[in-house]
């Protein structure tokens, strides 16, 4: 290999380490390989930034937008609340709720379409007395499946339909990538239902952890000066015989009382200790005379409190930080009252553990904690846990409409995607579906700057010529064995490399390779650049590979070793119909 192609193996193997320990942000880590290249001279600042000018990322925010409305009025929901039924048997409400995700995952982000669904797939999980984990990762993995039937299921359906217009490719139609990934959607769909249910473990959900596991929760409230219950005894303040609360201790200015007799006489500014379940200090928060003893931190939460679910996610500002640190209470207006990790709660003290990747944080916070939060990096998902069921809102016809024109007007090419989804995009916010502050929050920088980054990193790996030194190592290591050989060392490398680092990155980095690959075989070039889509959305090992595996994990009580179970099944259906399919159908 030349000298620009050892530095950009360096850079790229120093991108590589970085994403896959998580200490920084995916945007910065990609941003800073690519500036790395440029200004080692590998490539030009034209090539460096030319993913910003690309159609892949500017689409797929105008597509944020779009999905954006769809949920805001909640469009799907009464189609989702419909599909769930009334039976308790895991298979058949499985087979309906799968088809419809599969099916809106086609054409919407699939993580606001998750977002909908956990809340009330558990909701109805509990009241039928199924364990929610038989159906949350499969409604994930039935997303991923549905994303790869068309254009706009899956941004990296985008990002590779973009890389390969720029290398010359015949531009990729809004349902080529269906030719493989409904075949695959179909198959892999099929056996999410047949063994799903089967070989996942029944794991509880949080809630259900929270109420059986923690029974030492603590609460601590302070007594109101000259409220109700100031001079009162705590059998007259009815705070004796309480349900599921057990009134432990009273500290008073110079002295605790513990036990405390019923006799015992309270005032203002006492501090009082509660043990007992987390799931009804809501009791406590709506008593009159009583203030949380946190009140610095919590006094402007709204008095009607809400319990909620919040995943952190990769991309999460929280990784790695404690809520001590973060001063959570004052920044989120939120108290967190469990953390749930890998399937069980955390026994410790909550503020003092760094928080992890697929965390679910159980908080105590005012109605609109969702709605300041939801389109953040912060959380992954934040869900409601009162089990309301979702409505349809003003709006919800039109949100459909302009989607259903989006997707009409590409896939029939009277006008170019990018054209759509910038027009249906403006025209909602211009029609107060959205506002624009809720349609720039909606739009995850994040992603679309990877995205962009990651065209600088795939031009130096071709422009060096360390795509065409790895695509050798592959045509002499799999050769032998065919084509179909080769294209399944390519197949097997995306798989891996989107389980470590982001599925869009995974694509972009395995693109240059497999072009080169292709011109060095009998491999149809377009093929393989849709194998290598299909391939990089197949995250279905792990619970950090895709964002909506991630949504999961917390709200179903997965384990990490959870996901091969059901996964490996369906990596195995991708690996060998993308093998055997890809020849024939290109």
């Amino acid at each position: 290999m030349n000298t620009d192609a050892i530095l950009t193996a360096i850079t790229v193997a120093g991108v590589l380490v970085v994403l896959i320990r998580q200490k920084t942000s995916p945007a910065l880590a990609v941003m800073g390989g690519t500036i790395t290249l440029m200004a080692m001279g590998v490539i030009s600042s034209d090539q460096a930034l030319a993913g910003f000018s690309n159609p892949a990322p500017i689409t797929i925010a105008a597509l944020y937008v779009v999905a954006a409305a769809v949920e805001k009025t909640g469009a799907l929901a009464p189609v989702l609340q419909r599909t769930m039924g009334s039976t308790g048997y895991a298979r058949r409400p499985l087979l309906r709720m799968g088809a419809v995700t599969a099916t809106a995952s086609a054409f919407l982000n699939n993580t606001p379409i998750l977002a909908m669904l956990i809340p009330q797939v558990t909701t109805w999980a509990e009241r039928h007395r199924i364990s929610v984990s038989k159906l949350l990762m499969p409604l994930s993995f039935a997303a991923i499946l549905g994303g790869t039937t068309t254009l706009i299921g899956t941004s990296t359906n985008l990002v590779v339909a973009g890389q390969a217009e720029r290398s010359g490719i015949e531009p990729l139609g809004f349902f080529e990538f269906g030719r493989l990934g409904l075949p695959i959607a179909l198959v892999g769909f099929a056996i999410i239902v047949a063994i799903g249910p089967s070989v996942l473990p029944g794991r509880r959900s949080v809630m259900d952890e929270m109420e059986e596991d923690a029974p030492d929760y603590v609460v601590q409230m302070r007594v109101v000066e000259g409220g109700p219950i100031d001079g009162q005894t705590v059998k007259q303040a009815q705070l004796r015989d309480l349900e599921g609360l057990y009134l432990t201790r009273v500290d008073r200015s110079d002295s605790s009382v513990a036990p405390v007799p019923p006799g015992t006489v309270l005032r203002g500014g006492n501090r009082l200790h509660f043990s007992g379940r987390a799931d009804v200090v809501l009791d406590l928060a709506n008593r009159r005379g009583l203030e949380s003893a946190e009140s610095e931190h919590m006094s402007s939460l709204d008095p009607r409190v809400q319990y909620y679910e919040a995943v952190i996610g990769a991309r999460s500002p929280l990784v790695g930080s404690t809520l001590a640190e973060i001063g959570f209470r004052g920044k989120y207006q939120a108290a967190v009252v469990a953390i749930h990790r890998a399937g069980q709660l955390v026994d410790a003290k909550l503020g003092t553990v760094p928080l992890k990747v697929g965390d679910t944080l159980i908080l105590v916070s005012d109605p609109d904690f969702r709605t300041r939060w939801k389109n953040r990096s912060d959380f992954l998902l934040i869900a409601q846990m009162d089990g309301s069921p979702p409505v349809a809102r003003s709006g919800a016809v039109l949100a459909v409409a302009v989607l259903a024109c989006i997707v009409i007007l590409a896939a029939t090419g009277l006008v170019p995607i990018l054209y759509g989804s910038l027009v249906g995009a403006a025209f909602l916010v211009a029609a107060n579906i959205l506002t624009a502050n809720e349609a720039r929050l909606s739009i995850d920088m994040e992603v679309i700057i990877v995205i962009a980054a990651a065209f600088g990193l795939a031009a130096a790996m071709e422009i060096s010529g360390l795509a065409q030194g790895i695509a050798d190592v592959l045509v002499n290591t799999f050769g032998p064995l065919g084509d179909r050989g080769v294209l399944l060392g390519i197949v097997l490398a995306t798989i891996v490399l989107t389980e470590l680092i982001t599925n869009n990155a995974a694509a972009l980095l395995m693109f240059p390779i497999g072009l080169t690959v292709a011109t060095q075989t009998d491999l149809n070039p377009t093929g393989v650049a849709i194998a290598i889509a299909v391939s990089a959305s197949a995250s279905f090992l792990t619970p950090i590979g895709y964002q909506t595996n991630t949504m999961v994990y917390g709200p179903g009580g997965y384990h990490f070793s959870d996901y091969a179970r059901l996964g490996a099944a369906l990596s195995v259906v991708v690996v060998i119909m993308t093998v055997w399919l890809v020849p024939i159908l290109w």
